[in-house]
């Protein structure tokens, strides 16, 4: 499923939550190969967004793959949870796992594509061990808990180092980076070596999703 080129995937965050079905729809028909869906507990982050049930109906309104970012303490009392509600890719963060290997595993023992993110300001070398075991690196370049913020540039050295790291090693992990991605930041992420780029405010903000979703398109190619 996990392909390494580059991709946008629209976040439901942005979405409008009264006409959630339709704008999933318009994402899908302006041409999006998958859904990144992020999930905040309130304590992780500074905000509450959605949980399986939500996932759940996103399922049932699209066939394409689902990039569920977990923003939450204590993931790995919820990963089946997650698995049920139709997450094909689940995505923790290194900051809050106390036994990242053991989480790892587990999500690829239940089906899934495993995914780690780090925070903007927590450096790569948290992830030297357990990249050769994952999917898909998710770079935050700005702090997670809000839709909108400004991209922080640093994370331009970061996902060029990890790119970097990615070829030494050999490896087929993809890059995926969230926050702050739109049309003036996405050619130096994919040219630091990003390969799936989130993005909520770009696509669904002013509410021209298929407009926005393909002027962004036309920048990765």
């Amino acid at each position: 499923m996990i392909e390494r080129k580059v991709l946008i995937a629209p976040s439901i965050l942005s979405a409008d939550f009264a006409h959630l079905e339709s704008d999933i729809q318009r994402a899908e028909s302006a041409g999006t190969a998958l859904f990144h869906l992020d999930v905040m507990d309130g304590h992780f982050v500074p905000n509450i967004s959605f949980g399986p049930g939500v996932i759940r109906t996103i399922n049932s309104i699209t066939k394409l793959p689902l990039d569920t970012h977990l923003m939450i303490e204590s993931p790995d009392r919820f990963l089946e949870q997650f698995r049920d509600a139709g997450s094909d890719i689940l995505t923790v963060h290194v900051e809050a796992c106390r036994h990242l290997h053991r989480t790892v595993s587990r999500i690829k023992e239940l089906g899934m594509k495993a995914g780690v993110s780090l925070n903007p300001a927590t450096p790569l070398s948290l992830i030297h061990e357990i990249l050769p075991y994952v999917d898909l690196i998710l770079i935050m370049s700005v702090n997670p808990g809000f839709g909108g913020q400004k991209f922080i540039e640093t994370s331009i050295e970061k996902i060029t180092h990890l790119s970097v790291l990615i070829k030494e090693n050999n490896l087929s992990t993809i890059i995926e980076v969230d926050g702050g991605i739109d049309s003036t930041t996405i050619k130096r992420v994919i040219d630091a070596g990003a390969h799936y780029l989130v993005a909520g405010n770009a696509i669904f903000g002013d509410r021209n999703i298929e407009t926005n979703f393909k002027q962004l398109h036309s920048l990765t190619l």
